[in-house]
């Protein structure tokens, strides 16, 4: 053997006696399969499914549809248009739409909750303007002066119906005066003159007279201001009241428990609306009719209002 070719393999012979010993790992390299590439292949991919290879033309539905084999049912769908509703459906809807509110609409903290968010309706378009507005309108009453003790509105110079605009007040069918909250100092914007828009309302038909409390009654000694000082007050603010709205027709009266027919401030205000010559009825909370008697075997009544036996007026005077 030459003497180059010895020295050559006893030279790799050395070398691979000073290398280290590789040792094996533990850990089994796992196969492509458990840890799938999150991009696509050659074999793949499909140009059609990037948007930028998806012409305009082929944004359609049905490609849509066809590409996820959704239903053909969806594929046909149409939008809905809710103006395509006969106007009786577009009622039925408002009515749910506009259900949990209170019948009676006062100047309260608790409206932004209540109303703020359902009276978005009214920006649709001018249609459903015109009808969830009238639906609004007609199935609700409006109260003339806040009753609510607490809050930041119960001494406000404006009151819910001089907030509202002449084309929202014309459209107010009914009106509630509440009387007794401040029998012994009234809040300064229990006030009827021109700001507060009662001649806007041309079509309110009726208005509800809800007495709270007797204020002659013996309880109320040592808080009343003076014995007859609030009777007279809610009889000239009715008078106001009529008086400003000549076409009003019916006067509805009711009150709490405790407050008799023939209490002094009951008496007044039916003589206060008798005088108005406008039609008398009664509420539904206590029940009370024509007939009805009181507690001195007297027969509270329009008729007998009419002919001079019922109260004086005196109290109207302020």
């Amino acid at each position: 053997m030459p003497r180059r070719a010895r020295a050559s393999k006893a030279s790799r012979a050395q070398g691979a006696a000073l290398s280290p010993t590789p040792v094996q790992s533990t850990a089994t390299t796992p196969c492509s399969s458990a840890f799938p590439s999150a991009y696509p292949s050659e074999d793949e991919f499909d140009p059609e499914d990037s948007p930028r290879y998806v012409s305009l033309r082929k944004l359609t539905l049905s490609d849509f549809c066809q590409k996820r084999r959704l239903a053909p049912a969806a594929a046909d769908a149409k939008p809905f248009r809710f103006l395509d509703l006969p106007s009786e459906l577009r009622v039925k809807i408002y009515q749910h739409h506009f259900a949990g509110s209170d019948e009676v609409v006062d100047l309260h903290h608790e409206n932004k909750r209540q109303l703020h968010k359902k009276l978005g309706i009214l920006r649709t378009c001018r249609l459903v303007y015109s009808e969830a507005s009238h639906y609004f309108y007609g199935r609700h009453t409006f109260r003339l002066f806040p009753t609510h003790p607490a809050g930041r509105y119960s001494k406000t110079k404006r009151p819910l119906l001089a907030r509202l605009r002449p084309h929202q007040r014309a459209r107010v069918p009914r009106l509630e005066l509440r009387l007794g909250p401040g029998f012994n100092k009234p809040p300064r914007g229990w006030v009827v003159n021109e700001a507060l828009g009662l001649r806007d309302c041309v079509n309110a038909t009726k208005l509800s007279v809800l007495v709270q409390l007797d204020p002659s009654a013996s309880y109320l000694d040592g808080f009343r201001r003076a014995d007859g000082f609030y009777e007279a007050f809610s009889c000239d603010l009715l008078f106001k009241i009529l008086a400003e709205m000549p076409w009003l027709e019916t006067v509805e009266f009711d009150a709490w428990d405790g407050v008799s027919q023939s209490c002094p401030i009951m008496r007044g205000l039916l003589a206060v609306a008798t005088d108005s010559r406008r039609k008398i009825c009664w509420g539904p909370q206590r029940g009370w009719t024509d007939g009805d008697s009181v507690g001195r075997g007297e027969t509270v009544s329009a008729s007998s209002l009419m002919d001079g036996s019922g109260p004086s007026a005196m109290a109207v005077e302020s």
